[in-house]
Order: structure tokens, then sequence, then C-alpha cells
């Protein structure tokens, strides 16, 4: 679809701002903030309505700011300015092609490849709900960085035209989940078309019936995302619902998804002509895309085991959970109802096509995509180095003549897209003091050493700015809340502008412990109210509609916020979105981290926290015993397990009190100089910038696959 094909589907822009339709069409806005600030400027009020949406913008906005935009002079230098560097950005070389494997079938010289990424969601932008948490923010990061450096890559996934639930906390704390419809107009998306012009509709045998899904184009700067949805004819309107939501439905809905996801991907790429040599798996979701590639194979009459030799030489695997349990795992019988006219087109039969993916529970036969993906891979990793070693000691019995240490399951560890999460006040700081170019050496550790020279005044000057504005955030939308429960609350207003702010906000799941640090009220109160020295916590997070323990937990929260001596201290948001999560990493002075080691896979919010200057107290889990020197931060607890639950919840309790009361609070307040500059808390941040920021970018991690996944 051409730019003059879309703007029949817009109210007319002036020619000389015409590529505002262009920009608005590519995510490379998303995490450029002077693109952004080119609708902002037209109008501020509708840009905050639309939810920072430029699509949407474009089709609201009166034409009489359009016209007078085309004619400032001052406008249209930003504008010819961005659209330069953007169009730069398009044309550039690839940064790091790369090389084609050995394995690929009679490589030519200086042949690169093409790398499929498969995830069953993609965190880009806040106008764009289709991820849920961490697993679909990691998954749009790295697409973001495959963009930046230039490395072929493809994504595939899934539209959600109802995308994850909107969260409402009502009068009593109970969260509510409400849906709301994306409506494609409204979103950077066009439809796929193959290389003859074709619109791109795939067919997936479900059960003995075909189902039609019909992929979607969003242009992540350079990198090209495929989504697929299933609201089409002529398919049933059971199976047009089938893929409305993420993560929503029964087992065998889920089933469903996940053989659409994987078959119908692959489907979806080859008419499109895409060869890809790597295929990656972002979690197990996707991994029925081994079984197509086998039957591809098999249908050109190569045999079942060769097959599947070729397969597993083209597929890596990225598991994301430590625990077995969670990962998606269904039924033989149900397998068994949806496969039993596939697998003859592998040459297998019921029993082979089986102990591709056995994994039995309770002496019943699972097919366990865990399993698969691991079977028909010929790499695979986990997400941090102690989650690595989880994974081997949790899947060792795939290995039976392989000691756990040996189990071939390395580590490639989570890092965050620098630019999406780095507040513009500080990238102007880095500017002036890492020097020019700091962007194209973002994991080089020797040019982050340059933080240490910010003079403390500066970067305690622009670290208070940004918690008075994540403060008035905060504030915003607490009387949103209210005014909507038509409520007035019980202390107004929350939070100070100058006082110790801890953010905790991530995925309510029960492992999480969110409620760790109420376990001891009273103790908790003193902290909290200590004249002179206030301390305030920002809690935001979402739990799945079906996890009853993880709403209770925000229904405990939001209770204790009500209290005498937490009101106004302890606040939670609702609606965690990438909006949210944004404004708490940048604008909070403190990032708290509670898992129950070690279920914590790594857990990136930290990261991103870091990168802005706000040090880390965490428990020693996910990525945090990489990362933590004693100097950039806190480490909660010990480095060990205990065989007592709530002997280990009481022990991290006690030793994140004493952290707060002898080390985090004295030094945030205390040994401040003439300037009102706490220097000994502005060296943690320094340290935490400087630690964190180049070993924990997608620069790094997506360097990593390239060099021992991808071109290997």
């Amino acid at each position: 679809m051409t730019r003059l094909d879309l703007e029949l589907f817009f109210p007319p822009i002036p020619r000389r701002i015409a590529r505002l339709l262009d920009l608005a069409y590519n995510l490379w806005w998303s995490w450029h903030p002077e693109a952004q600030s080119l609708y902002w400027q037209i109008d501020p009020d509708l840009w905050e309505l639309v939810y920072h949406n430029p699509v949407r913008f474009l089709r609201e906005v009166r034409q009489r700011r359009l016209d007078h935009a085309a004619g400032n002079p001052s406008y249209l230098q930003q504008f010819d300015s961005v659209l330069a560097n953007f169009d730069a950005y398009m044309h550039s070389p690839e940064a790091l092609p790369v090389p084609a494997p050995a394995t690929s079938a009679s490589p030519t010289e200086g042949e690169t490849s093409t790398i499929a990424y498969f995830s069953a969601e993609f965190g880009l932008h806040e106008s764009l709900p289709i991820y849920s948490g961490g697993l679909g923010i990691l998954a749009g990061d790295l697409v973001k960085e495959a963009s930046d450096m230039g490395v072929p890559l493809v994504a595939v996934g899934f539209l959600y035209p109802q995308g994850y639930f909107y969260q409402q906390i009502d009068a009593e704390g109970q969260q509510q989940a409400a849906y709301q419809k994306v409506h494609f107009a409204d979103a950077p998306v066009i439809p796929a078309r193959t290389p003859a012009g074709h619109e791109v509709v795939v067919g997936v045998e479900l059960a003995g019936r075909m189902t039609y899904a019909k992929a979607y184009r969003i242009q992540v700067g350079r990198t090209p995302l495929f989504l697929m949805d299933t609201d089409i004819h002529p398919n049933s309107e059971q199976n047009r619902q089938l893929l409305a939501r993420l993560y929503s439905g029964d087992q065998e809905m889920r089933l469903a998804q996940e053989i659409i996801l994987g078959i119908g991907g692959v489907r979806v790429l080859r008419q499109l002509g895409f060869s890809p040599t790597t295929w990656h798996l972002n979690e197990g979701h996707a991994a029925f895309l081994v079984l197509e590639l086998m039957r591809e194979l098999v249908s050109q009459g190569i045999d079942t085991d060769r097959a599947m030799e070729t397969v597993r030489s083209q597929v890596i695997f990225t598991s994301h959970t430590p625990m077995p349990t969670p990962h998606d795992a269904f039924p033989a019988e149900l397998v068994k109802h949806y496969f039993w006219r596939y697998w003859p087109q592998l040459g297998m039969n019921y029993e082979s096509f089986l102990n591709l993916a056995r994994s039995d529970q309770n002496w019943e036969p699972i097919f366990s995509m865990t399993a698969l993906a691991l079977n028909l891979s010929s790499r695979c990793n986990g997400v941090s180095k102690l989650h690595s070693h989880v994974l081997r000691e949790k899947w060792q019995w795939m290995y039976p003549d392989t000691s756990s240490d040996d189990v071939p399951i390395t580590s490639i560890s989570n890092g965050v897209h620098t630019a999406s999460w780095l507040a513009p006040e500080l990238r102007q700081i880095y500017d002036t003091y890492l020097g020019a170019g700091w962007e194209t050496y973002l994991d080089d550790p020797d040019r982050w050493q340059r933080v240490a020279d910010i003079p403390n005044d500066v970067l305690w000057s622009v670290r208070r700015r940004l918690r008075h504005t994540m403060v008035a955030f905060v504030r915003e939308q607490v009387r949103q809340r209210y005014q909507r429960l038509e409520q007035t609350p019980a202390v107004w207003p929350v939070l100070e502008e100058d006082a110790l702010s801890i953010g905790f906000a991530r995925r309510f799941a029960s492992y999480k412990r969110a409620t760790l640090i109420f376990q001891d009220l009273e103790r908790l109160k003193a902290i909290l109210n200590r004249p002179g020295r206030p301390v305030q916590i920002i809690f935001a997070g979402k739990a799945h509609p079906a996890d009853e323990a993880g709403k209770q937990f925000i229904r405990a929260i939001y209770q204790f916020s009500l209290q005498p001596g937490l009101a106004g201290r302890i606040v939670f948001l609702e609606e965690y979105d990438i909006a949210v999560g944004r404004e708490l990493v940048k604008g909070v002075d403190v990032w708290l981290n509670t898992p129950r080691r070690p279920y914590e896979a790594s857990g990136t919010s930290g990261q991103k926290a870091c990168l802005n200057g706000v040090p880390t107290i965490s428990v020693l889990d996910g990525w945090w015993p990489e990362a933590f020197n004693g100097r950039n931060g806190w480490a909660i607890g010990e480095e060990r397990e205990f065989d007592d639950p709530e002997e280990q919840d009481r022990s991290d309790a006690q030793a994140l009190y004493h952290l707060l009361e002898h080390e985090v609070i004295p030094m945030f307040y205390d040994q401040r100089d003439d300037g009102d500059v706490p220097n000994a808390w502005v060296s943690v941040c320094k340290e935490a910038i400087l630690t964190v920021a180049p070993h924990f970018s997608t620069r790094r991690m997506l360097k990593d696959y390239v060099t021992q996944f991808y071109a290997i």
C-alpha cells in the first residue's frame, strides 16, 4: 500500500508536511522523541487524547492546526531535520550483516542470513496493546535493536484485535478486566502482500477444519513485523475470535493459537518469499514451526530422520521460564485430536510423533512445547546465567547420560533497548559528557566510564526534575481514577515531590512477592514516616485474569494504601503499560525487586531504571547477580534458596527493612553538601549507569545472538 493509497483515508495533509504520514506508519518514531514532538506540537491535547498514536492523531487533527504547522518556519525546520535523520537511518547500510551459517544449503560467497524471529507478543509502544509483560517488551526491544544494527531479521506474531486487557481497579481494590478493540484503521498496520502484490492469507487445519489467517505488516524501523489475525471470511464465528485476545481461553484454544503461530507463521513467510536460514523461537509458543519445516522437507522426498536433523540445525530456542510447570504442555489426547492427519505427512506414527515432545506428568502423557523446542533446536539459551543453571537442572532428565552442568542450554542475558527507555533529559546529559556519537558505542564499557565525569550537581538536578515529573504523572493518574469512581482520596495530594521514591512495577505473579515489604506493617510505617526522611512507594502491575492469587496481591496493596500511616505514601497505579513503566523507571529514586529466588528468569525493569540513574534494590535473582557489584545498588538477602518458602519470605523481608533503615534512606538524606546534593547517593547512581547500561543493552544481547547463534 503506497502513501497515495493511505492518503485516501486521512484528512488532507498539507504537501509540505505530508510525510508525517510516512513517519506515522513506521515505528521508528516510537524511540525517537523528536519525531513524536512533530505531532505533539501540532496539538498537545489531542496527542495525549489519542495516547501518543500518530496514525489516529492524523485522522482526528483539525485542518487548521495542520495548516498552521505547515506555515510555521520553526516547525518546518524541525520537521526537515527529523525526516532527514529518518531517511538517513532507513537507507544506511547493514551495520552487522550475518554470514550464512555453514549448515545452510550451498551458501554462496558473501551470502547473508535472514533470521525469522517468532514470538507470541511484541511490546512496541503503548498505542499498540498487543503485549502483556516482559516477554513481549523483550521481543519489541530486540526487533528495534535489529533495525538499529541492520541485522536481517523478520519477525512473526499475532495482531490480537482486542489486545491484552485494560486494567481498572474498583473501589475495593479488585482488578477488573476490560477489552478494547484495536481498530486497524487507527494502527500503523497494512495488509502484508506477496511479491506479486496479493494479500497474504494462509490456511491451517485445526482438528479437521481449515482455518484461515490474514497477515498484516508493521514496519519497525528497517525490520518488518508480520502479525496474523483470523477475523476474516470464511472462518466460522468461533475461529474468527480465535486470536482476538492475548493469552485468553482454555487449553484447547491455546493449542489452536500455537498451531497457527508456528505452522501458519511459516506459511506466511513462504508466501512473502522469505527463506530464513535461522528460525528463532522466543519461548516455546511457536515451537510447532519445527513440524512445518519438517513437513516441507518430507514432502520434497527427504526421509524423516534427515529432515529432523536439517530442521534442528536451523532452529534456536530461547526460554524465559525457570519452572517446568508454566511451560506450555497439552494432554496427548488433545494433541492427537488436532494432529492425526498431520503426523503421516512427517513420515511418523502417533508414538514417534508424541515422543518428539513427551513430558509425562502424573503418569499421563503430555506434549510439552519446551520439550519439542529442545529436541528440535541446535542451540538453546536461558535469559540470565542463573536462569540457565535452573533450566539445565529442570530439563536434565531429557539428557540421561549428561550431568546437569553439561546439559546444552547456554546463557544470553536479556538487555533493554536504550533509546526506548532513556529519559530525554538524561539523553542531553549523555550527549554532553559521553561524547558525540555515544549511541554508536552502547555496549562499550569504556565509553560509559565517562559517566563518572558528569558533575554530581548536574546529575542530581536532572534526577530531581524527573522525580517531580513522575510525581505529577502519578497524581494525575490517581485523580482520574477517583474521578471515575466518584470518590475523594483519603489523603491529597498523594506523594511528595522531594521524598525518597521507590518503584515496584511488574506482572503480579505470586513468586514476584509484591507484598513482601508489608510483612511488618508497623516497621514499614515507621520507615515511611520518619520526620525529615519521608519515603513513598509506587506500585503498578497486572495479574492475569485467571490468576486469583495475583489479583489478591493487588487488592491487598490497595487496601494497605488506605490505612493510616500508609495513605499518601503507598500508591497503586492502574493499567500498567509501557507508558506507565516508562514514567516510573525514569522518575523514581530506587527500583525494588523481590522475587522468590530462583524463579525470576531475568527481569528487565531494573535494567531500564539503572539506565536512567535509578539504583536497584533486589533479591539476588534473575539478572541482578550478574550486575550487582556492591556499589551500584543493594542486594536483599543471600545468594541461596530456602527449603521453606515462608522462612525465605521472612528472611528477605527483614533484610529489606534493614537495608532501607541503615543504608538506603540514610545515604539519600544524609551527607549532603552545601548545594543539598547527596554525593554518596549520586555515586551509586553513576555506578548503576556505567555498569548496567553497556552490558544489559539489547545491543550487547543481539550481538551475542549473532555471534553465538545466528552465524554458526
